[in-house]
């Protein structure tokens, strides 16, 4: 199902049948790839961790969840032997939450309140030195979700996430509606986006320069290959439940979760406005007076491509830049969707597996397609009518050698999935 918004040129994708038709065959975990790529395990039993960082030596860092950790217990380091497979495995640092990130020899890592960093001095698996405190006191929000980011001129991007699903007035009646408050006191504090610089110890998050605002929850931001800053924000939870007169159930399976350019003074909505995949509008949120159907009005940003039906859940994206896959995948990002979905797709639906969205020269989205399928396994249905998923995919890396790395957070494995060979 192509997005209506863009296109994409037609030559990226001529003569390719890479980004079209799932193949099975005989992939460990019965993961679903397209033809000519082949997953292998790297590394089983980690536990929950989130998202992973791949350095240029191939050893493999993983963030651990979010809240406060055990000291010791917070990174965990994986190296690979030739055949890439894990033969050394350690734990460091004092917590971990959603981000991690290398840049040249140095590991970022966003813990509840800080982000901090390590600098490698060689080739060890563990940084012998201490961490520097990069970014200090970032406020308390809902789940400490900060994806961090950083480009090639210095910059580190923090994404705080907001306090709850709604920004609403406490202790309203529980037979009432909730209703909004504006100004949202979260505005301008966290459910944003924040720019530091890399290198500066030490710096304040209330001394950061906001870049964006109005974004509930975002654990998805990369940067693409001309330095365009994107995130991928989860749209509202619950509103058909809260608003039944206002909002059907077919209603809340439009709300997009949304990717946005971060660009200087972009407002993603949230909580004034929700996006509507489905009519591409954006909608008054009800709690804000809306009736379903009402536009919103302001200087609001355009998601620059959507993802609906019940909620994709992006938790992770990450440009390729690599060269083990074909040609077509340049320029393109791969999205980690941890929802239920059910969203269709080319390839299949969506829902706890990764996407591929190709990019064109011109920097617009082309139609998303299935890349690796197959995590949530297929376990029958339990008693509430769900099944147990298998493997929860988390998070995505590229490797020096071009291979894509993809963690799962319900047992902690680690796939490599590559081109060829």
């Amino acid at each position: 199902m192509k997005n209506p918004h863009f296109s994409i040129p037609l030559a990226l994708l001529a003569g390719s049948m890479l980004l079209t038709g799932l193949a099975q065959a005989d992939e460990p975990d019965g993961l679903v790839l397209p033809p000519g790529f082949h997953a292998t395990v790297v590394a089983d039993g980690l536990g929950a961790v989130r998202h992973l960082a791949v350095r240029d030596n191939g050893d493999i860092y993983l963030s651990t969840g979010r809240g406060k950790l055990a000291a010791g217990t917070g990174i965990i380091a994986v190296h690979q032997d030739a055949n890439h497979r894990a033969d050394q495995t350690q734990h460091f640092g004092a917590s971990a939450g959603t981000g991690i990130r290398i840049q040249g020899n140095a590991l970022y890592v966003a813990d509840t309140n800080k982000v901090y960093r390590f600098d490698f001095r060689g080739g060890e698996l563990v940084p012998a030195g201490q961490p520097i405190v990069v970014v200090d006191n970032i406020p308390d929000s809902r789940a400490a979700n900060h994806a961090i980011a950083l480009d090639g001129k210095g910059n580190l991007y923090v994404a705080v996430d907001a306090m709850a699903n709604l920004c609403t007035v406490p202790g309203a009646p529980a037979n009432a509606p909730p209703r909004g408050l504006k100004p949202c006191p979260d505005l301008g504090v966290r459910a944003g986006i924040w720019r530091f610089s890399a290198n500066k110890p030490n710096q304040q998050f209330a001394a950061g320069e906001q870049i964006a605002t109005g974004s509930r929850d975002l654990n998805a931001m990369d940067i693409a290959p001309d330095g365009t800053v994107y995130g991928f924000m989860h749209g509202r939870d619950t509103t058909s439940r809260q608003f039944p007169a206002i909002v059907s159930d077919a209603d809340e399976a439009n709300i997009a979760d949304e990717l946005h350019v971060v660009s200087k003074g972009a407002d993603f909505g949230w909580p004034y406005t929700y996006y509507d995949g489905v009519r591409k509008v954006r909608l008054v949120a009800p709690e804000y007076g809306g009736d379903g159907k009402t536009a919103a009005t302001g200087n609001y940003s355009s998601p620059v491509f959507t993802l609906q039906s019940k909620r994709a859940a992006p938790l992770d994206m990450v440009f390729y830049e690599g060269r083990n896959f074909p040609a077509s995948y340049r320029g393109g990002a791969f999205v980690v969707l941890h929802g239920t979905g059910g969203q269709d797709i080319q390839g299949g639906k969506t829902g706890d597996d990764v996407i591929f969205l190709p990019r064109g020269a011109d920097g617009k989205f082309g139609a998303p397609v299935m890349f690796a399928g197959g995590f949530a396994g297929t376990a029958p249905p339990g008693p509430n009518g769900r099944a147990a998923p298998q493997y929860r995919v988390t998070g995505a890396a590229v490797g020096p050698d071009g291979a894509l790395y993809v963690a799962d957070g319900a047992k902690g494995r680690v796939w490599r999935i590559a081109y060829g060979g």
